[in-house]
């Protein structure tokens, strides 16, 4: 969702991606507020000390977050912003004078088709089928109140040490994507690989899929699924934040301190992309509310990261409804 999520390749994930289920129940705690834990090192994170991470060391985790690793989803300038409001407007009016369903709730809830594609260097990248079902649990909680639910359709397993160190743009994500992806507009096509370039992943929008259908989809990094290595972020939320961006969301520092912000009314202004979990942060003090530190779009660590705001589910059931969902 100017984006940045990040790690660099690993060797042992197999080992290091094994996970329990009270890890998983640990997870799910999180999604009412933040864990004592992710309060308490609040200050550590931000104190701007060496930070490790992946086996690289950083000078501080705000040089990590500001390098463009965090996530590398791609941002939409304000004039493309505001041509997909107005294309998202007339697809609104076309399908209320069809009488098809203007929301989740009006469809009776949406079912999202979901396609997993493991991919692996031969050396590298094998992921437990425990720790791929915990995503998607995790990506269920965070859209529990959402209207939209998420089904499995098929996992699929490739062994490619082109695709596995895949970067935004490149020939091996094209290569990839146009092999492996599957369904139309309103399938989400997950690729979980060993990233390069230090990178945690990045999504495409849903107003790219009539121009790049071929390229839709979410990259994550396979040490940022639950129990993997790439502490502070390993709890799964690479994949909730990366979808949040699949459903149209923009990061909640967007806009910076401005009133158009990221395009939803109830997430205040931040000037800069938090780390850590600074709660009480606000650095647009001349806007109203603090920095919205614990939402899935901000750079939060993991723990930090629990909700979705009420206004980022209506953008994303808009965004959905105009651009993929079935006519």
């Amino acid at each position: 969702m100017k984006s940045r999520h990040c790690a660099a390749p690993l060797r042992s994930i197999a080992l290091s991606l094994l996970l329990t289920t009270a890890a998983a129940a640990a997870h799910a705690q999180s999604f009412e507020s933040p864990s004592p834990q992710a309060v308490a090192t609040a200050g550590s994170t931000t104190a701007g000390g060496p930070f490790q991470f992946n086996g690289r060391t950083w000078v501080s985790q705000k040089a990590f977050v500001e390098s463009g690793a965090r996530c590398s989803t791609r941002e939409v300038s304000e004039f493309e912003q505001r041509i997909a409001e107005m294309t998202a407007q007339s697809r609104r009016a076309e399908r209320q004078q069809r009488g098809a369903p203007l929301s989740a709730a009006a469809a009776g809830g949406v079912t999202v088709p979901v396609y997993v594609h493991v991919i692996s260097d031969g050396v590298a990248g094998a992921v437990p089928d425990s720790a791929l079902a915990a995503q998607i649990q995790i990506l269920t909680d965070a859209f529990a109140t959402s209207g939209y639910t998420f089904q499995v359709m098929e996992t699929t397993y490739t062994v490619n040490a082109a695709w596995y160190a895949m970067t935004p743009g490149s020939a091996a994500e094209q290569q990839a994507k146009q092999a492996l992806r599957r369904g139309g507009a309103d399938a989400l096509n997950v690729y979980v690989a060993g990233i390069g370039g230090d990178l945690l992943g990045w999504a495409t929008f849903p107003s790219d899929y009539a121009a790049r259908p071929a390229l839709d989809g979410v990259v994550v990094l396979n040490a940022s699924l639950p129990g993997g290595s790439a502490s502070p972020y390993n709890e799964g939320d690479t994949l909730v934040h990366e979808v949040g961006h699949w459903f149209g969301l923009f990061h909640t520092f967007q806009g910076r301190c401005t009133r158009a912000n990221d395009r939803v009314s109830d997430t205040p202004a931040e000037r800069s992309p938090a780390f850590g979990c600074p709660i009480g942060r606000d650095s647009c003090a001349r806007q109203p509310g603090a920095d919205p530190v614990t939402n899935f779009m901000d750079y939060s660590d993991d723990a930090c990261m629990v909700e979705f705001s009420s206004g980022q589910q209506a953008r994303m059931d808009a965004q959905f409804m105009a651009f993929r969902a079935p006519n």
